[in-house]
């Protein structure tokens, strides 16, 4: 059977309609020939994301964003249609994050499945969108209470400035000149010092030797004599002294209790009595011999008598 031209130029054209009907579709990320799935979300702002930007789950491509448009309701939000290729099942609650898949690469679209025991997405379902931080939103997040503080403190640092500025007026800055003259002096008098010690000590030198070497000797009989004590019988001594310091108050209580010649002495009152007239007759007999000698001492030389004397210093008369 013989096919004319019209028909072949029909087929031509039919074939080349599919297939730029085909590479249309392909280009924006649509392959005809696969069964994918169509979901869709939504985000207030999605600069960087572009048609065919790659959707992924765990990191994994699963598909492609297919469109991206507002999404008619006045509201300004933007609708994504995703095309997703795999056959991994997620449930309809999972959710579709929108992060920056590097500083320069643009966004993507990841798939956060949710395995809740929920209803597995279907066809034109609608998944949650988030909006996952990126480098810069980080970065921002943190120079922001940075660039305050750093605000707070050069106001701060202009105001300490202006203050030093005040208080190193020139009478201060003069006072200052002369106060580190002043050190400058100190410290060159100091050097001096220095100097004259090393000077000092050199010339002594041998004194200093002789002096640490009896320092030395006097450590070393110091300790000898520490070591000394230490080896000494110090239990067996202060137990004597203990025995000493008994016995002495044994005595003590003797003497306090009366007993004894000592205790008697001290605790009889007759016999301090008797004492003390003794003494007082001892006291008389002695003034008595210094007045009147004759009556106790008789010298005579030619045979004579002696004279008797009664006991007040009268004369006694006495017969042949």
């Amino acid at each position: 059977m013989k096919i004319s031209k019209e028909v072949k130029t029909g087929i031509l054209v039919l074939l080349g309609i599919v297939l730029f009907i085909f590479g249309f579709n392909y280009l924006k990320g649509q392959n005809l020939l696969s069964s994918s799935l169509t979901i869709y979300t939504s985000y207030n702002n999605v600069e960087g994301l572009v048609p065919s930007t790659p959707v992924t789950i765990n990191g994994l491509q699963v598909g492609k964003v297919t469109s991206i448009g507002f999404k008619g309701d006045g509201s300004g939000i933007l609708q994504i249609e995703l095309s997703v290729d795999s056959d991994f099942k997620f449930s309809k609650n999972s959710k579709a994050e929108l992060y920056e898949t590097g500083l320069i690469g643009g966004k993507a679209i990841a798939i956060i499945p949710a395995f809740d025991g929920a209803e597995n997405a279907q066809k034109n379902d609608f998944l949650e969108g988030s909006v996952k931080p990126g480098l810069t939103a980080l970065v921002n997040q943190r120079l922001t209470p940075l660039q305050e503080k750093i605000e707070i403190m050069m106001v701060g640092a202009d105001s300490l400035l202006n203050n030093i500025n005040e208080v190193f007026d020139e009478k201060t800055k003069a006072n200052l000149r002369a106060s580190f003259a002043g050190l400058n002096d100190v410290i060159q008098n100091f050097k001096n010092t220095s100097n004259s010690l090393n000077s000092l000590m050199a010339s002594n030198e041998e004194k200093l030797n002789n002096t640490l070497a009896n320092v030395d000797n006097i450590s070393s009989n110091l300790n000898k004599t520490t070591s000394q004590l230490a080896n000494a019988n110090l239990e067996e001594t202060i137990k004597n002294l203990e025995s000493t310091i008994q016995n002495f108050n044994n005595i003590s209580n003797k003497i306090k209790n009366g007993e004894g010649s000592i205790g008697k002495l001290l605790e009889d009152d007759g016999l301090y009595n008797n004492l003390e007239g003794a003494s007082l007759q001892l006291e008389q007999l002695l003034e008595d011999m210094k007045l009147n000698p004759k009556r106790y001492v008789h010298f005579s030389l030619f045979g004579k008598k002696p004279k008797h004397y009664d006991a007040e210093g009268n004369e006694i008369e006495t017969k042949d």
